[in-house]
């Protein structure tokens, strides 16, 4: 696929950007049979879009030859229907060995994830994704977290560099954010993509479209895809009860008990896919399980959540 038609493609989503989580079996080996049902189960729920083996998915902790089973295993569940995003990531020569694993593995684009460690100024950051960029046909979305925070004119060098497509947001800066979406527009024509790709990026989804910023990847997706696309309607539609209802009865207490543990945004996120009952493993080491108190209390939010959505009904 070349970078316009997947630029095209997610531009006007139909419904939420999917992260699914990485399936492990009783040994803590992939199992890809699982792996596969939960992305056809996001598929048919309606997802736009696949981004596998990223952050949700426990990028980290996949070896190489897994990470490229993973890929595969997406784009064959997918057979077509939504596009598929690998993410790459760690030093140059991993991001681009992984870029070029993921194109090898039938995958429509990448996410370009922070290098490792580093913390590294805004030129070398930008040799490093114009490296990851150049390494494949593939097109890039480049994501902006932690020891990879760019300056507006960093990215308007992105916006010009042939196959990045687009800004994932991680930071939560909506300041330095505004000014990044001006700059792009003032100088480089086209359209350039940003994303929300906070945590539970919905509880700051009102905020980011007020920047035009419309695209948002939803983790809670993987376990209660009712509740997020009732989310999506309501943004798409501007039905702001619905949506109000929502963060104040499922997201915003969702967030709060996500804060109760470090890794919670994969290890909880996994856990609910488990309470739905697809038995998709334990997260691998160094993020842990989530408390038996978190456990019992995410069992009860996610029963709040779809009685609100019967209310609506």
């Amino acid at each position: 696929m070349t970078p316009a038609p997947l630029a095209a493609r997610l531009r006007d989503p139909s419904g939420p950007l999917f992260f699914p989580v990485t399936a492990y079996g009783p040994g803590g080996s992939l199992d890809l049979d699982v792996y596969r049902t939960h992305v056809r189960r996001g598929v048919a729920a309606g997802a736009a879009a696949v981004f596998a083996a990223c952050g949700t998915g426990e990028f980290h902790a996949l070896l190489p030859e897994e990470f490229t089973a993973c890929v595969r295993a997406a784009v064959e569940a997918a057979e077509g229907r939504v596009p598929v995003v690998a993410g790459a990531g760690y030093g140059t020569a991993l991001a681009v060995r992984y870029a070029r694993l993921a194109a090898d593995a039938g995958a429509d684009g990448l996410l370009a994830m922070p290098p490792y460690l580093v913390h590294a100024g805004q030129e070398g950051l930008l040799r490093h994704y114009r490296e990851v960029a150049a390494a494949t046909d593939l097109p890039v979305v480049v994501y902006q977290r932690d020891n990879a925070v760019f300056t507006p004119r960093t990215v308007v060098e992105l916006a010009r560099t042939d196959g990045v497509i687009g800004l994932k947001d991680g930071l939560g800066d909506l300041d330095l954010m505004q000014r990044t979406v001006s700059a792009v527009r003032t100088e480089v024509p086209g359209d350039f993509l940003y994303f929300n790709g906070l945590p539970t990026a919905e509880q700051t989804q009102l905020a980011y479209r007020a920047l035009g910023i419309t695209l948002y990847s939803s983790a809670v997706f993987c376990f209660v895809p009712e509740i997020a696309l009732a989310f999506h309607r309501a943004l798409e539609s501007a039905d702001l009860p619905t949506a109000h209802r929502l963060l104040d009865g499922f997201y915003r207490p969702f967030v709060e008990l996500r804060a109760q543990g470090r890794g919670y945004a994969v290890s909880l996120v996994k856990a609910g896919v488990r309470l739905r009952g697809l038995d998709v493993g334990e997260v691998r080491p160094p993020l842990h399980e989530p408390a038996g108190e978190h456990l019992k209390q995410l069992a009860q939010l996610i029963e709040r959540g779809y009685a609100l959505l019967e209310e609506d009904a």
